[in-house]
């Protein structure tokens, strides 16, 4: 016995076929006028079975396209020439200034940065996602914002290094562990390529 199914059918919809003077129900969607894209998924035609073989039997894809533009959409490698700007085939995949796995020993502490990175650009802190985390760490040390420039960042070593260094405390050294960390911060910093 034969199954009375076709693919496609749509049997829940209630609706008429859109072909000239038909009655049945249109359960059958064909393309519309206006293609689905980025901005909504198009518009469908809806037929009855009888009227969506007429529609497919003469629909043509290439309606309105240049010789051109029908050679490059036959092409094997057609719809892979902006794969560069594909999010799956950028150099960062589609994280931007995201912390990277390679920058963790913990899988657990990157999903914590990357769950802090994804906080920061909903509060609209994009400047703090361009560094890692031991950037990030390092910025803490030395208490500055992560919107800091290269021009900020040696003033405010400058202030640190003369507040900590010994010769400005009197030859006080309970500070000596501060001004290691603030050095090794800047020394961090001042390679990033995160800095404007």
């Amino acid at each position: 016995m034969r199954s009375m199914r076709f693919h496609g059918r749509h049997d829940d919809r209630i609706q008429q076929c859109q072909a000239p003077g038909c009655d049945e129900p249109g359960q059958f969607r064909a393309p519309g006028p206006r293609a689905p894209g980025f901005d909504g998924p198009g518009e469908w035609l809806w037929f009855c079975l009888d009227h969506v073989r007429e529609f497919n039997a003469r629909y043509n894809f290439f309606t309105g396209m240049s010789a051109e533009e029908i050679v490059a959409a036959q092409h094997p490698a057609a719809g892979w020439a902006n794969s560069s700007t594909t999010r799956a085939f950028r150099a960062d995949a589609g994280v931007g200034g995201a912390p990277r796995w390679a920058d963790f020993a913990d899988p657990l502490d990157a999903i914590g940065a990357r769950a802090a990175d994804i906080r920061q650009r909903a509060q609209g802190n994009v400047h703090a996602a361009r560094f890692t985390r031991d950037e990030q760490a390092a910025l803490a040390t030395m208490d500055l914002s992560a919107d800091i420039d290269r021009a900020g960042l040696r003033r405010r070593y400058s202030e640190l290094v003369r507040r900590y260094h010994p010769d400005r405390n009197g030859g006080d050294r309970r500070h000596e562990d501060r001004l290691t960390r603030v050095v090794e911060a800047y020394q961090l910093l001042r390679k990033s390529t995160a800095l404007a």
